[in-house]
């Protein structure tokens, strides 16, 4: 570390062991002393040549020159980033040094050849709606999920499950409360089967009765008119889902539909929301998750998309975590979803802050240290 930072003068002060030629020296007073012997003896050099007089430990000298020299290499690395040439313009008050202001754009394809598409796909414009079903488009009866539940349990000889463990299954794959929540079977077949035979008990309660709740035709009509792509996700077989749309007569509005037999694993997963937007071919963060649920608000942050909760069946309190609450979807608008959409503004604005408070937990500079010219 000593000769690294013998070796440097960014510093602008003199370092500490300079780069003297000590094998000079000892010749030139026939005297032969090894640096470390230097460092290891209080009394520095032989009779004829002066000793050293420092103020401060050596240790804590040398630390102090090594984050200075540290601090100096990071700025001098982004000072590299600067192509030569380069002319800054009038100081808005913004870094505008290029390759740190302004930020990539992650929805940019420079693949494109049109660009006008190019341009169109790095506005927040450039969009997707992913919706759950139950709860948010259409009303939700939740009283029948939980019938059906402890109808199969009866059917199977299994004790009925308490209300906490119903609350804690709400949005997994039917197979994926089986095995891992009710602990009722491990058995692929078995598991298979008894999903089926719930999703039958359901559709029997049901009775292929499906209404829209207040608000949600108005919206997916507005979301057709601007051409934003719309996926619907849920864990309900496709025949079911496929059969409850064209009850409602919604058919052709959805781009993609991602149902319980394309995925492994329900909420709190993001792996429906994930699958959703590949094949929406959107950017995460560019996708914006309708649900009902704190499952789907985390399912969503953790596929890094923005989540709009629908206060159906939970309080608007309950649902703080989602980045926005609405009693019914008629009260959003399209500009609400582009300020949702937007990421640079979303995103850079913590990083910001974060930098400033790293520079003012920044320790003042130090004097290197103080020596006496020995000659």
């Amino acid at each position: 570390m000593v000769d690294s930072i013998a070796a440097t003068s960014l510093l602008g002060h003199r370092p500490f062991f300079s780069s003297y030629n000590w094998k000079y020296a000892a010749n030139k007073h026939n005297c032969r002393l090894s640096f470390t012997k230097l460092m290891d003896r209080k009394d520095g050099f032989s009779s004829s040549v002066r000793r050293w007089h420092v103020k401060h430990p050596i240790r804590s000298v040398i630390k102090a020159q090594a984050a200075e020299l540290t601090r100096e290499a990071h700025s001098y690395r982004e000072e590299d980033r600067i192509p030569r040439g380069f002319r800054p313009g009038i100081d808005s008050g913004v870094d505008s040094r290029p390759g740190l202001w302004p930020p990539e754009n992650k929805a940019d394809n420079p693949g494109l050849k049109n660009p006008l598409l190019r341009h169109e796909r790095m506005g927040c414009g450039w969009l997707g709606a992913i919706f759950e079903w139950e709860g948010v488009l259409v009303e939700d009866n939740p009283d029948l999920e939980k019938q059906a539940w402890l109808t199969l349990a009866q059917e199977e000889g299994k004790s009925p499950p308490p209300a906490f463990m119903l609350r804690r299954i709400e949005g997994m794959k039917n197979e994926q409360a089986i095995a891992e929540v009710l602990c009722w079977s491990r058995d692929p077949g078995v598991l298979k089967r008894m999903g089926s035979r719930k999703e039958e008990i359901h559709q029997a309660l049901q009775g292929g009765m499906y209404r829209f709740r207040s608000g949600s035709e108005t919206f997916l009509n507005v979301l057709v008119h601007h051409k934003v792509p719309v996926a619907l996700v849920s864990t309900r077989p496709r025949k079911s889902l496929e059969r409850a749309i064209a009850v409602i007569g919604i058919e052709g509005v959805f781009s993609v539909i991602v149902t319980a037999e394309d995925v492994y694993r329900g909420k709190p997963d993001p792996e429906m929301f994930m699958y959703a937007a590949q094949l929406l071919q959107f950017i995460p963060e560019r996708c914006i998750v309708f649900g009902n649920s704190n499952q789907t608000v985390e399912a969503a942050h953790d596929a890094r998309m923005k989540c709009v909760a629908v206060a159906s069946k939970h309080p608007v309190y309950e649902l703080g975590a989602a980045d926005l609450v609405v009693r019914h979807l008629d009260e959003l608008s399209v500009v609400d979803l582009k300020n949702l959409a937007d990421i640079e503004a979303v995103e850079l604005e913590p990083e910001l802050e974060m930098e400033v408070e790293a520079e003012d937990d920044q320790p003042p500079s130090t004097s290197v240290g103080v020596y006496d010219d020995f000659w």
